[in-house]
């Protein structure tokens, strides 16, 4: 590996980091945080002049925070005279806000690309953003990752008959994904119609395709937030017969009441990874986390390289 390669971390998620520089047995850059009465940030890192600069921040909750301490060390980043800098976001904050769907509101998911870029980053790397379309909202190279081919590869190991299996949509904006699961994995799809009414309030209320009666369901999504919309899906497959439902996710946000829905739910396990940290209090006996840090790890290495990211992640494996 070049010497001139340096990996930094945030606070919002080290244990990734770390295994990232395992992977690519690389030492993790020194990197001191403090935080002012006031809650100001503040940071000082070793000497980068002339690297080439990857820095390991997902925008997790706390989003704001972690949001800014990503400009802040990109910031740093530029005036030790990096001589390139990657935004390494494995989950990006205010994804949901993509668009104005009515009128009066902001599209932060710009605004926040717009941070990144006036910050100073070069080049971004990101996992399964919430809708593709954010990468155009970047004025700089995006490799755009996804952590379809983690999740599958666990799901195979269970050694689930194909013609017990059945793949489910929890809504019809997870459509491309989950045909995309069915592809490799097998077994039939099945579309949930989800009608939402607030940010709060969802409602499922019919199955599109095929019959779930005494199947394995799989259920994919992006991310997990408050858990309503995927123990709404939970209990409406089990209605319908299902023998086993696992969900899996590439993002475990984990908020509000998330965990005492999912606990409640008739769902068998909850498969997520390691883009952000879960602690121990939110963790059940059903989850297992899955680690995308050899993912990650060789997509930073062929961006070192210069070379294609596309030929080992293919924009298909979602």
């Amino acid at each position: 590996m070049n010497r001139q390669l340096k990996i930094f971390s945030g606070r919002s998620n080290p244990e990734l980091t770390s295994k990232i520089c395992d992977y690519l047995k690389l030492p993790l850059g020194e990197v001191r945080f403090s935080t002012f009465p006031d809650s100001e940030f503040h940071c000082k890192i070793e000497d980068v002049r002339g690297r080439d600069v990857f820095i390991v921040q997902p925008t997790c909750p706390p989003v704001n925070d972690s949001l800014m301490e990503l400009l802040i060390l990109i910031d740093t980043c530029i005036r030790a005279s990096a001589d390139r800098i990657t935004a390494v976001i494995p989950y990006y904050g205010y994804a949901r806000q993509d668009r104005k769907d009515e009128g009066r509101v902001p599209i932060t998911a710009k605004l926040v690309a717009n941070m990144i870029v006036r910050a100073g980053a070069d080049r971004v790397l990101t996992m399964d953003l919430h809708a593709a379309q954010i990468q155009g909202f970047f004025d700089l190279p995006v490799d755009h990752l996804y952590a379809g081919s983690v999740l599958n590869e666990h799901f195979k190991s269970l050694n689930i008959p194909t013609e017990d299996l059945v793949i489910v949509s929890p809504d019809e904006g997870s459509i491309k994904r989950a045909v995309g699961h069915a592809k490799r994995l097998g077994g039939e799809l099945a579309i949930i119609d989800k009608r939402r009414f607030s940010a709060e309030k969802v409602v499922q209320e019919n199955i599109i395709g095929g019959s779930l009666e005494g199947k394995v369901a799989l259920m994919f999504d992006d991310m997990i937030s408050t858990a309503g919309s995927i123990c709404g899906a939970a209990e409406l497959v089990k209605k319908k017969g299902a023998r086993e439902i696992h969900v899996a996710s590439t993002h475990g946000i984990f908020a509000g009441k998330a965990i005492e829905r999912l606990r409640n739910a008739p769902i068998d396990s909850v498969v997520v990874t390691d883009t952000v940290p879960v602690s121990d209090e939110k963790m059940l006996t059903k989850m297992k986390i899955l680690s995308v840090a050899p993912m990650l790890g060789m997509a930073i290495k062929r961006i070192h390289q210069h070379e294609s990211i596309s030929e080992i992640f293919p924009s298909d494996d979602d």
